[in-house]
């Protein structure tokens, strides 16, 4: 297969030295990649910290024209390269692991005796006694992937929660899976996220995986379908 595999952390611009970010650093996404192009596989890699290649060995040197590793790092980044990557036709797999921004920052303002005043600049003043951010919803980039950039190939979507159960979250999974028109789900809490994930499709599909065995179990549903 040639895969697509999105990994890291999008960053949400407050002003041009500043930015709203999320703790994930993209090493699922990267293990998956490189465990995919170890199995054969020819392995695009969407990822905004490259550096988490280092830590992670391979079986074979990670080379192009097989490799190649793009990075990014605000939305906009991420979603012009999907669009371009995606709809170029290469590609018979999409594993969307990036952990993408729920928002962008519309304005940011002070508030002063019952007013809000916009204070947007290139470097918001420090001088302010409190900020308040606007945040509006970001775009799902995920939806895109089968709407509008007409991904017909396997699509492996990933969801987190917190503070749910295990059957919440397997509910959660199912339903996110069924909205984004995905084949396969990676579904796990912030608790759980460094033991187990699970794996899988439909109700009664999923399995539970070790951490360990995660990456390999990946390709070996994807490689299934």
């Amino acid at each position: 297969m040639n895969v697509l595999v999105t990994a890291g952390n999008t960053q949400t611009p407050v002003d041009r030295v500043r930015c709203i970010t999320n703790i994930f650093s993209g090493r699922t996404g990267a293990q998956i990649a490189a465990t995919a192009f170890d199995r054969g596989h020819v392995v695009t890699l969407l990822t905004s910290h490259p550096e988490v290649l280092e830590t992670i060995g391979g079986a074979r040197p990670r080379v192009a024209p097989d490799w190649s590793v793009r990075s990014y790092r605000t939305f906009d980044d991420l979603e012009r390269l999907m669009a371009a990557e995606i709809t170029s036709g290469r590609y018979e797999a999409v594993v969307h692991a990036a952990a993408v921004s729920d928002f962008h920052v519309a304005g940011v303002f002070s508030y002063r005796e019952g007013q809000f005043e916009d204070v947007s600049a290139g470097k918001v003043k420090s001088s302010h006694p409190e900020l308040w951010l606007k945040l509006v919803p970001a775009p799902k980039l995920v939806d895109k992937v089968r709407g509008e950039w007409r991904f017909g190939g396997l699509l492996m979507k990933f969801k987190l929660e917190v503070g749910v159960s295990e059957s919440e979250l397997l509910d959660i999974a199912e339903r996110s899976r069924v909205q984004s028109g995905a084949d396969l789900m990676t579904a796990n809490t912030l608790d759980g996220m460094h033991d187990w994930a699970f794996v899988g499709a439909g109700t009664g599909g999923y399995s539970k995986v070790p951490r360990a065995e995660l990456s390999a179990r990946i390709l070996e549903r994807m490689e299934k379908k």
